[in-house]
C-alpha cells in the first residue's frame, strides 16, 4: 500500500489533519504533508478529503496458496506439563477422531518433551493413530522457540489438513507462532468444530463480540485449518486396549533447539480447595453474592461436597474473587458433574464457560435470569438462606 498528497488538488482545508488518529499529518505551507512514519494507511485522511486530494493505493498481497490437495490427516498437539500428558490433549483427541470419521483420515499426535514413553499406549488407546515423538533432555519443559521449531518442521515433512491445540497458557503461546512461520489461518478459544460435508473443510465456531454472537470460521484455502480449543469444551473417548497406532519418532539438530529464554523453575500454584479445572463438582457465586465476606457461605458449601468455587466475571471484577476462580468466556471453562451457580443471572459470557456441565443447579431470586434457561435444577428464592440450608442437610446425609 502507498499514500501520497496531490499537491495540486490540496486546498490547505486541514481536515485530513484533523481526522488523521496518528497525528501523521502536518500543515506545512497551507499544504498537508504525510509523515510516513507515522501513518498507518487506515484510510481516515482520504475519506475526509472533499477534493480527492489523497491517492490512497492497495496492492494485494502476494502470497504463495498451497496445493491443499496434498494435505491428509488431523493432528492434535498432545500438551505435557512436567512430564505428564495433560487432560485436554485427551479431550482433543476424542473430538478429533470423531471429526476424523467425516473426512475419512487419520488421527495423529504431536507430543515433544523427554522420558515419555510411558504414556504412549494410552494416548493410543484414547484415539491416536500415529504419535509424532520428539524427545531431548532440551525439551523436558515447554519453551515457544525450539516447540515452535520442531511443529513447524513437522508440518511441512508431513502436511496435516487440521491442527488442533488446548487453549491453555501454553497452547496459546505456541500455536499463534506456528501459524505465523507457515502463513496459516489460526481460530481461538473454539467452543465447537465440525466439518462441512459438501467441502470437507474444518468448521470452527467461537464467541465473538463480547460473546453476544457465536461465529463460525473457515480457512479453505490455506494448510493445515488450525484451531486452539477451551479445557472441557469435549469430552475424551473411553480408553479401547485393543486399539493400535504407529509411533514416529522424530529427532532433529540441536541448533533447531536453541532458545534466547531460560526457564529458571517452575511454580506450582496453590489452589486452597480443589483445582477449578479438574473439579467434579464447582460451587459458583455472581453479582448476587453481595461481597468478598459472603463468598464464606459458598466456600462452606463446596467443603461439605469436596468442591471448587469459582466466580462469574462480575465478581472478578468487583475484587470479590480472584481471577483464577474466574468461570466463562474469558476465565476459565469447566465441564463438572455438577454445577452450583449461586446469585448469577446467566449471561452468555458466562454460559459459555459452565454449559457443558452434567447438571446444573441454579439458585437465584430472580424467576426470570437467564441461568434458568439452562439449569437442570432451578431454585428461586434467596441463596442467602438456601445455601445454608443446603449445606446443612449434605453435611447430614454424607456424615451417614
Amino acid at each position: 500500500m502507498s499514500i501520497q498528497i496531490i499537491v495540486e488538488k490540496c486546498t490547505g482545508c486541514t481536515l485530513c489533519f484533523k481526522v488523521c488518529p496518528f497525528g501523521a499529518i502536518q500543515m506545512v505551507s497551507k499544504k498537508a504533508v504525510i509523515d510516513l512514519n507515522k501513518c498507518t494507511l487506515c484510510g481516515a485522511c482520504k475519506d475526509a478529503c472533499k477534493f480527492k486530494a489523497i491517492l490512497l493505493e492497495k496492492t494485494p498481497a502476494k502470497c504463495d496458496i498451497p496445493n491443499i490437495k496434498d494435505y491428509k490427516g488431523i493432528w492434535v498437539f498432545l500438551e505435557q506439563k512436567n512430564g505428564r500428558v495433560q487432560s485436554v490433549a485427551y479431550e482433543l483427541l476424542g473430538k478429533a477422531h470423531e471429526l476424523s470419521r467425516k473426512l475419512g483420515c487419520e488421527v495423529s499426535g504431536v507430543l515433544i518433551g523427554n522420558k515419555l514413553e510411558d504414556q504412549l499406549d494410552e494416548l493410543i488407546f484414547c484415539g491416536a493413530d500415529n504419535i509424532y515423538l520428539v524427545e531431548s533432555p532440551e525439551l523436558a519443559n515447554f519453551q515457544d522457540e525450539p516447540y515452535t521449531n520442531i511443529i513447524v518442521e513437522l508440518i511441512k515433512k508431513y502436511k496435516p489438513e487440521i491442527f488442533l491445540c488446548g487453549a491453555t497458557n501454553i497452547g496459546r503461546s505456541l500455536i499463534s507462532r506456528v501459524a505465523i512461520n507457515i502463513k496459516a489461518g489460526l481460530t481461538a478459544d473454539c467452543t465447537g468444530l465440525d466439518i462441512d460435508a459438501e467441502k470437507k473443510i474444518l468448521l470452527q465456531t467461537r464467541p465473538a463480540f463480547g460473546g453476544n454472537i457465536m461465529a463460525t470460521i473457515i480457512s479453505p484455502n490455506y494448510r493445515p485449518q488450525m484451531a486452539t480449543v477451551r479445557h472441557k469444551v469435549f469430552q475424551p473417548l473411553a480408553p479401547d486396549k485393543k486399539r493400535k497406532g504407529k509411533i514416529i519418532k522424530e529427532s532433529f539438530d540441536s541448533s533447531l533447539y536453541f532458545s534466547r529464554t531460560k526457564l529458571l523453575d517452575i511454580v506450582e500454584e496453590v489452589e486452597s480447595l480443589i483445582n477449578l479445572s479438574e473439579a467434579d463438582i464447582i460451587v459458583s457465586g455472581g453479582r448476587g453474592m453481595g461481597n468478598h465476606e459472603n463468598f464464606k457461605i459458598l466456600e462452606e458449601l463446596a467443603q461439605a461436597l469436596g468442591a471448587a468455587v469459582g466466580s462469574s466475571r462480575a465478581a472478578v471484577d468487583s475484587g470479590w474473587m480472584p481471577y483464577s476462580h474466574q468461570v466463562g468466556q474469558t476465565g476459565r471453562t469447566v465441564a463438572p458433574k455438577i454445577y452450583f451457580a449461586c446469585g448469577i443471572s446467566g449471561q452468555i459470557q458466562h454460559l459459555v464457560g459452565m454449559q457443558s456441565s452434567k447438571i446444573i443447579v441454579a439458585i437465584n431470586k430472580d424467576p426470570d435470569a437467564p441461568i434458568f434457561k439452562v439449569a437442570t435444577y432451578g431454585i428461586v428464592g434467596d441463596l442467602f438462606e438456601i445455601v445454608p440450608a443446603l449445606t446443612k442437610k449434605f453435611k447430614e446425609v454424607l456424615r451417614k
